[in-house]
């Protein structure tokens, strides 16, 4: 979603950034609820129906060879004049380009993402923002060699790579014709093949020297697997937005927050994402499947005396714009933020704690996220500069034998809740599956695209990236799972048990969360930090529990996972954006509350300017206050 100038944003980003300019796989992956840059082209999949070609099939796959799949794949007409084109001009390219370089051209693929969406923002009672806006972004993908060693293989070394391959794995979108003119199309698409099969030729070379002078990598897989090749067209369903009428309420809405005069900052916002995505490729595959999603989101700032920024954050998804919610849920969702958060604001500051806590299910679904999921991501199993902290431990115990773990792209909702990280076929083309990660405690699987990886051959369907970036493995709906719970009270009573087992004097309750990140990369430490909103204190002695501010939660994967103790029998859901080396992409997290033996946190950051010495303008007629803000 969109970015506002709030000081941690600032701060997520930039770090984001640094990752990416590391290396060309991601030292850093990150995780936040709606608030980091918007994807240029969203992957929640919506349920179209869908147009089915070569007889009765529903999805053309391959019966029994690839061979037989591309042919059948190959002569099925889709009436599309985008998709046509690019079929066409891909058949061309893939003929005339084959034996022209000193390697042959043996996969090409185009991706076009034709991206229509909408950003309303009120501050305040008055419009911030009125953006609408559509493109259509191409990308080509050109491999040549072959499946075992290809133009796509990692380069190794830091300092003696060019510095053209630092920037290929993140290519620049190619914006072109947004009109169905096929000889526009067709010219843009040559164009921009001609560049990506020099590009790779010039690779290969680079690949091949490479290789000559450093050691022999562990995992010497091959460079790219086969997938059967599929016909999908989903027919587009374009709803209808009155912008009109959703500024009128959004002014309304924003209004809300001048009855608070400790809040500093504050909007609300309506974000609509419509985005058809084309595939074709050299194998047969002809895809259009259509994204959309809807979100209402509403941010709160202040600052507290002693200069540190607060923030909440709250919002409602949907898939089509026509079910977001009235203005009376939306003015009790707001109200209750800002009372949270000057209740925020009077807590006391956090101290560094070892020992017990829960995390609620948000919280917990990003912990899962970012402490198992960045590390089960298939093609950082085999990169030489990963740390690859599971890479060898499937079959092995890595957590309590209740917890089990998958990822789901395909489940559009869980308890009526939209699941953001819903798509039907990933950006390579590839039907998403089901993947059970964990099972009873034990690692059986990872998240795959078509880079294969030792005793895992074949793409699952996870392999997404935004628009312009090379897709790679990702999560979409990473779903915990256990068969030991108890009702919350009961596991916050064993929270102040365990707390009194340790000999501390309180546990924590981490209640909700702005996000996280992980570093995954061998040259760093292999930690995570997670990002709370809403802290509790939780006393053993039965004192009332007491909210904190300023907490950050940090640890490492292998420590942390193992001191799962107990689930509640409660199930929540955090939804937002996910960060990594292929770019934006949306997922969710969903998870019960758990009771976790040990955990770690760290006092946050936070800067050294007063409060405003003024109150707001509403308030004019307060005098200022001795720490600098109305109360």
């Amino acid at each position: 979603m969109s970015q506002k100038s709030y000081g941690y944003k600032a701060l997520l980003s930039s770090m984001v950034s640094f990752a990416a300019l590391l290396n060309s796989s991601a030292a850093l992956a990150g995780t936040f609820s709606g608030t980091a840059s918007k994807t240029s082209a969203s992957q929640i999949t919506n349920q179209a129906s869908t147009s089915t070609f070569s007889g009765n099939a529903k999805m053309l796959t391959a019966p029994s060879t690839l061979q037989r799949g591309q042919d059948a794949a190959i002569g099925a007409v889709t009436g599309d004049i985008l998709l046509d084109a690019m079929t066409k001009e891909l058949h061309r390219s893939m003929d005339k380009l084959k034996p022209m370089g000193t390697a042959p051209l043996y996969f090409l693929s185009y991706r076009v993402y034709d991206s229509e969406d909408v950003n309303l923002t009120a501050s305040y009672g008055a419009i911030e923002a009125d953006g609408q806006n559509r493109r259509r972004i191409l990308d080509v993908e050109a491999r040549v060699g072959n499946m075992e060693i290809d133009s796509s293989h990692k380069l190794r070394g830091n300092f003696d790579v060019p510095m053209e391959r630092y920037f290929l794995d993140s290519r620049n979108a190619v914006e072109f014709s947004l009109d169905d003119d096929e000889p526009a199309i067709r010219t843009a698409l040559w164009l921009v093949t001609d560049d990506a099969f020099k590009r790779a030729q010039r690779n290969l070379i680079q690949v091949q020297a490479n290789r000559t002078v450093k050691v022999i990598e562990e995992d010497q897989s091959a460079d790219f697997s086969p997938a059967p090749p599929v016909v999908s067209l989903e027919t587009s369903l374009k709803p209808t937005v009155d912008t009109t009428s959703w500024k009128e309420r959004l002014r309304k809405l924003s209004a809300i927050y001048k009855e608070y005069p400790e809040i500093t900052d504050s909007d609300v916002q309506l974000d609509i994402d419509l985005d058809e995505r084309y595939v074709t490729t050299s194998e047969g595959t002809k895809l259009r499947t259509q994204d959309r999603q809807a979100r209402v989101s509403t941010s709160v700032s202040t600052i507290a005396p002693d200069g540190m920024t607060l923030y909440l954050y709250d919002s409602i998804d949907v898939f089509d714009p026509k079910d977001l919610p009235d203005d009376a849920l939306l003015e009790k969702k707001i109200r209750a933020l800002a009372q949270s958060i000057i209740a925020l604001r009077k807590a006391p500051v956090a101290e560094p704690y070892v020992g017990p806590a829960i995390l609620r299910g948000r919280a917990s679904g990003v912990f899962f996220h970012e402490v198992l999921g960045h590390r089960v991501e298939g093609h950082r199993q085999k990169d030489e500069d990963e740390g690859r902290t599971f890479a060898k431990k499937v079959n092995q115990k890595i957590m309590p034998d209740f917890i089990s773990v998958f990822d789901d792209p395909t489940l559009s909702k869980m308890n009526e809740r939209p699941l953001v990280g819903h798509y039907k076929f990933d950006n390579e083309g590839v039907a998403a599956e089901r993947v059970t990660i964990v099972e009873n405690g034990t690692l059986r699987n990872f998240l795959m695209g078509r880079s294969p990886i030792i005793n895992f051959n074949r793409s699952n369907g996870h392999s997404r990236c935004q628009p312009g970036s090379k897709p790679v493995a990702r999560q979409g709906n990473l779903i915990v799972q256990s068969n030991k719970t108890v009702p919350f009270e009961e596991l916050k009573r064993m929270l102040v048990e365990e707390a009194k087992r340790q000999g501390k004097p309180y546990g924590l309750i981490f209640d909700d969360i702005a996000g996280g990140f992980a570093l995954t990369q061998a040259f760093m430490p292999q930690s995570f930090q997670l990002l709370p909103l809403r802290v509790t204190k939780v006393w053993a002695d039965g004192k009332p529990d007491e909210l904190l501010r300023g907490v950050n939660l940090v640890g490492t994967p292998l420590a942390s996972l193992e001191t799962i103790l107990c689930a509640a029998d409660d199930v929540d859901t955090f939804s937002g954006v996910c960060g990594a080396e292929s770019g934006w992409v949306p997922v969710s997290a969903s998870s019960p509350s758990l009771l976790v033996r040990t955990v770690e946190t760290a006092r946050e950051w936070k800067e050294q300017d007063k409060p405003p010495i003024l109150p707001p303008p509403a308030f004019a007629d307060r005098a200022p206050q001795s720490e600098g803000q109305c109360k």
